[in-house]
């Protein structure tokens, strides 16, 4: 930019002078050089913010020439608060700031919401009908990549989900005449009514056409705030395919399943040349707590990365009546778990990014004054394990703890989550607080700062 500008002063000086034509020839020969030297991995956006590409050579993650590992967190509900009309912008940059000041660049997010946003579901949906969008939320996707590319954050974006709480796979479902969801929040229901309707997605083809024409969608549009393309915005570390994609029913539907995912991935990748690609999977806690078939269905040119996921409450290592000693469980059951996917991920020289993990607050509680004591000693042993994996130029890039609830008030005496109260990281259907990281919970924040600020050395 300095040089061109040095040109164009040159050029009025010139223009007075017989050199015009000589200038006007070093003029066009230094456009082009400019022009075929520039960097394939940067970006510059309007306010002069570089954005270095994310990149994958082997088992690690690059930003430009140099390794790039994280403490994340999960911001689902970040295009949410950023909406014009429904949402709180003036809250979604108080967190971006927050955040960033914590040394949190790399956000987890939900695309968006699907279906009617019935009981237990997030509201409003993204798209509340088959191929009709939101355009509000479609706005505040927009804003809210615009604003963390000011501050050179990356977002990884889930196109669907697994779970009935933001409509997902069941909404297409529903869409394509196989009846009402099993709500497995209600008394009617199972989670074996739900999970056995939720497997029939892989094999409905309409389904499936519309699944992609939404990827079709999202990763062909252009930001209205900085004018860049999803499908090439740096700011895009990563597209999953789904929250949380299971292996529903049956062991018997891996091969629907299999093609399902493959099918997704390459057209994610045939739309999106520069951007890397995940699955969103648990693990082998995906897959009927099969690692052999997780390594199977990662073995993928189209896939970049593994995930894994982490949830020691609801595999019930933790246990509120006995905290201390299932706290001390939860850590050893949980590095066993973390070192199991390691070692495929090396096998599949692939890096790996524990992409959700939580921990409940002291007795379960749901009040930001109950300690996080416990949840501070889980996190610390995670974040050690990616402090270490980097001194050692290991496979595991990234951790996104979920999640970060910001300044968002809840009431410690309403469990769930209804239409006008604050979004916090938990979803609709659960206590609202339970795994949420305040802003104000300095101890665990500054946990992650150090982690992030011996990342970077």
């Amino acid at each position: 930019m300095i040089l061109l500008n040095f040109l164009i002063t040159l050029k009025h000086f010139l223009e007075m002078s017989n050199f015009l034509k000589l200038y006007r020839f070093y003029f066009f020969l230094t456009l082009i050089f400019l022009s075929t030297n520039s960097c394939s991995v940067l970006k510059v956006d309007k306010n002069n913010v570089v954005t270095q590409r994310i990149t994958v050579k082997g088992n690690q993650f690059f930003k430009g020439d140099n390794p790039y590992y994280f403490i994340g967190s999960n911001y689902w509900y970040g295009p949410l608060i950023a909406s014009k009309k429904s949402g709180d912008r003036r809250r979604l940059i108080r967190e971006l700031n927050i955040m960033k000041r914590y040394g949190i660049d790399n956000l987890r997010i939900l695309v968006g919401s699907e279906g009617s946003g019935g009981e237990y579901q997030v509201k409003p949906t993204l798209q509340y009908e088959q191929g009709k969008y939101n355009e509000d939320l479609l706005d505040g996707l927009d804003f809210l990549l615009s604003e963390m590319k000011k501050r050179d954050m990356y977002a990884v974006l889930y196109l669907t989900n697994n779970w009935i709480w933001s409509g997902g796979m069941s909404a297409y479902l529903e869409w394509n005449g196989y009846g009402k969801t099993p709500n497995p929040f209600k008394q009617e229901y199972s989670w074996e009514d739900y999970m056995n309707f939720t497997s029939q997605f892989v094999q409905c083809t309409p389904c499936k056409e519309s699944f992609y024409s939404h990827i079709k969608f999202i990763l062909k549009r252009k930001n209205r705030y900085n004018n860049e393309n999803y499908n090439d915005d740096a700011t895009i570390m990563s597209w999953q395919v789904a929250n949380e994609p299971r292996i529903m029913g049956s062991i018997s539907n891996e091969d629907y399943y299999s093609s399902w995912l493959s099918e997704t991935t390459f057209l994610i990748r045939s739309l999106s040349k520069n951007q890397l690609i995940s699955t969103g999977a648990e693990g082998k806690a995906s897959y009927f707590n099969n690692i052999e078939v997780f390594e199977h269905l990662h073995n993928s040119q189209s896939i970049d990365y593994l995930t894994m996921h982490m949830w020691p409450k609801n595999w019930s290592w933790y246990d509120p009546n006995n905290e201390s000693k299932s706290t001390l469980n939860s850590i050893e059951k949980g590095l066993k778990y973390m070192n199991e996917h390691i070692e495929i991920s090396n096998k599949l020289n692939k890096p790996i990014v524990m992409s959700e993990f939580g921990f409940p607050r002291e007795k379960e509680s749901l009040s930001k004054n109950s300690s996080v004591k416990n949840r501070n000693l889980f996190f610390q042993e995670i974040i050690e394990q990616v402090v270490i994996s980097k001194k050692d130029d290991g496979s595991l890039a990234g951790l996104n703890f979920w999640g970060f609830g910001g300044i968002a008030k809840n009431n410690p005496n309403k469990i769930y989550w209804s239409l006008g109260d604050d979004f916090t990281a938990d979803p609709p259907q659960e206590p609202q607080g339970l795994n949420t990281v305040f802003a104000r919970d300095k101890s665990t924040l500054e946990l992650i700062k150090k982690g992030n600020e011996l990342l970077i050395k």
